[in-house]
């Protein structure tokens, strides 16, 4: 499993949900804007602040998505430490563990990859390990084979 591949495809994953939160906004945006345009009354006040909560929303997850791509940034492609931090890809005996975000079962090079943050469970229990160390997935033990 090469890192810099994973990461790579990770940072593109991010760009396309990052995309969909913006054309969402902006057409929340559009809409809260026309609905304004009315002078109807309260019925499209109402409409307008719906509108607005969506706009809201959208860029909420556009803020979020864009603070995980920093963290992927962040990342070096290369470094491989003796003890697992953020940016380390696990080879276990419960398969392929990435820790940065979360973004649940990736497929990429014919392997599947769980990228986990560090504040999960799974994420949590996995940092500070080294090859050889110990840790919990779905109630039972697994073992850390490589660090990459």
């Amino acid at each position: 499993m090469n890192k810099s591949v994973l990461i790579t495809y990770l940072k593109a994953l991010l760009e396309e949900r990052m995309q969909v939160a913006w054309n969402a906004m902006e057409a929340a945006q559009e809409s809260a804007n026309d609905q304004g345009k009315s002078s109807m009354g309260d019925k499209y006040e109402t409409s307008r602040s719906m509108g607005q909560l969506d706009r809201n929303m959208h860029a909420r997850q556009y803020e979020q998505v864009r603070l995980e791509r920093l963290i992927l940034e962040r990342i070096s492609q290369s470094e491989v430490s003796s003890r697992s931090a953020v940016g380390s890809l696990l080879e276990t005996t419960a398969g392929w563990f990435f820790i940065a975000v979360s973004l649940g079962t990736i497929k990429i090079e014919n392997e599947t990859v769980l990228a986990v943050s560090s504040s999960s469970p799974v994420g949590a229990s996995l940092l500070g390990k080294e090859v050889g160390g110990k840790f919990e997935f779905m109630k039972k033990q697994h073992a850390i084979l490589a660090l990459h």
